[in-house]
């Protein structure tokens, strides 16, 4: 372990230790349908304790973000992945173009909704700006096997705005429109409901032109046109 990483992991498990709420923690797992244990620590005293904890260090290099967030993802209580996910947001810029292997793994480890979005919108999806190779890996995630790779590649374009690869987007829609999983039916309503901010007349056009849609997808993506 790094040092960053082992002060880090340091102040973290203190932190966590002191703020322990085992009933807050019992109905936070079953929130989460009891897939991870809680400490029981709120989403607004997540944030607090993490500031403290990241001030004062060095910014990371990628190998301490690699330690950072592998060492977290091995934890059992499920706040550590939230930390890990905002750590990785914050400095995205240390990331290099092979740190997306990582990513994958962090993506198809204890997956479920809320360390996936927050990967794939602001970290994958930063990470895949800043290295436009990576896009490549996208196209293959958007046809993978893993629901949780499809909804990262539906969703890593979710904040590019005008920046937007519509082909690849609507293509990725087109792709997974039958896809029998809720939450990638449900990405795909996200992703265009989320770019018709930008341009809503091409996001209609693509849903009235796409009959093979699921009635969710449509649903979500019309929602404010």
């Amino acid at each position: 372990m790094t040092d960053l990483a082992g002060a880090l992991m340091s102040r973290l498990s203190a932190s966590f230790a002191a703020r322990r709420d085992p009933a807050r923690a019992v109905a936070m797992a079953a929130y989460m349908r009891d897939q991870f244990p809680y400490f029981g620590v709120p989403a607004p005293e997540v944030r607090a304790m993490e500031r403290a904890a990241f001030a004062g260090l060095p910014r990371p290099t990628d190998e301490d973000l690699t330690v950072v967030a592998l060492s977290c993802w091995e934890q059992p209580e499920r706040e550590y992945q939230y930390v890990a996910c905002d750590y990785l947001r914050r400095h995205v810029a240390a990331a290099g173009p092979d740190f997306l292997p990582i990513a994958r793994t962090l993506l198809t480890t204890k997956s479920w909704w809320d360390t996936v979005d927050p990967l794939a919108t602001r970290f994958v999806g930063d990470l895949a700006r800043a290295h436009p190779e990576l896009v490549e890996t996208m196209d293959a995630w958007s046809a993978d096997e893993n629901m949780w790779l499809v909804r990262t590649a539906l969703l890593f374009q979710l904040h590019y705005g005008t920046a937007t690869d519509t082909d690849r987007l609507f293509g990725y829609c087109t792709r997974q429109a039958g896809h029998p999983d809720f939450f990638v039916r449900k990405a795909i309503g996200w992703a265009l409901r989320h770019y018709a901010r930008t341009d809503p007349s091409s996001v209609r056009a693509y849903v009235t032109a796409t009959p093979s849609l699921s009635p969710l997808s449509r649903k979500e993506a019309m929602k404010h046109l």
